[in-house]
């Protein structure tokens, strides 16, 4: 699988001498639903803002789907990623559902001929045809995060980037939100990137890149990286509880037999746990 998303050695201050990304590299796959897990303050939000151009890097570098982000290649770069922020209510600019999603259509020049078929198809794919007259406004936390996405899904990106998109949902509208993020991640093979400091969102993931203090300190699979106990006690951050459960069977005796594949348990339970 190709690495849709390269940073190599990438840098960024805030102000002179703070730190705030020091020397960051990794990669992500094409495809893949990796959660970039991290406190408030580890840097993980910069490094969304970085990936779309809104912020300029100090030094290092970053690739996306193998162009290099440069002033010349902005547009180019910000055509294949869309960001869900954390507040839907900074997202909307039209009067009406319809009108939201079709803010970025318009704003690409979409033949208005095109605009109502691709704006029924996007709003069916969130499960919110019947809303296309309500105000944004006048829904719930999840239902205008699934708007947001909608109008994201309908300028067609190659990367979703959700930056604590479900932080302020309550947790029917996180499960709504989790639940649709996976479902694109495996129908349309959409890249996920989740900025995020939920444990059990991140235990969703393909691929967790843990972050402290503007470094990435460790990646790999949430069945590995969250494992760590010490490591993640360290930075005050817990154990998913899937994982908790699957610890606490072992010390209880509990035998999983060689034809049983542990990892394969674990992510199971991950996922039984997001639909309680």
């Amino acid at each position: 699988m190709e690495n849709i998303i390269e940073v190599n050695n990438l840098s960024f201050d805030y102000e002179e001498g703070s730190h705030t990304l020091n020397d960051v590299s990794f990669t992500i796959k094409k495809g893949s639903y990796t959660a970039i897990l991290g406190h408030n303050g580890s840097g993980k939000s910069t490094i969304a803002k970085l990936l779309m151009g809104l912020l300029e890097k100090k030094s290092g570098s970053i690739v996306v789907d193998g162009i290099e982000l440069t002033y010349e290649t902005l547009y180019d770069v910000r055509n294949k990623i869309g960001i869900v922020f954390q507040n839907p209510d900074n997202q909307f600019i039209g009067a009406t559902v319809r009108d939201d999603i079709a803010f970025g259509l318009e704003n690409n020049c979409v033949d208005p001929n095109s605009m109502e078929g691709i704006i029924l198809e996007y709003a069916k794919k969130v499960n919110m045809l019947e809303f296309l007259d309500h105000e944004p406004t006048k829904l719930s936390g999840g239902q205008k995060q699934r708007v947001a996405i909608a109008g994201i899904l309908a300028m067609s990106p190659s990367i979703i980037i959700l930056d604590e998109a479900t932080s302020m949902l309550d947790p029917r509208g996180k499960k709504e939100i989790t639940q649709l993020v996976q479902q694109l991640n495996k129908d349309k093979n959409m890249t996920i990137v989740s900025i995020t400091h939920d444990i059990e969102e991140a235990a969703l993931a393909d691929h967790v890149i843990l972050l402290n203090k503007g470094q990435v300190i460790d990646f790999g699979k949430p069945e590995d990286v969250l494992m760590k106990t010490q490591q993640m006690k360290s930075l005050s951050l817990d154990i998913p509880f899937a994982l908790k459960l699957t610890q606490l069977l072992q010390a209880e005796g509990l035998s999983i037999e060689e034809n049983i594949n542990k990892d394969k348990l674990v992510k199971t339970l991950c996922q039984l746990n997001s639909k309680v």
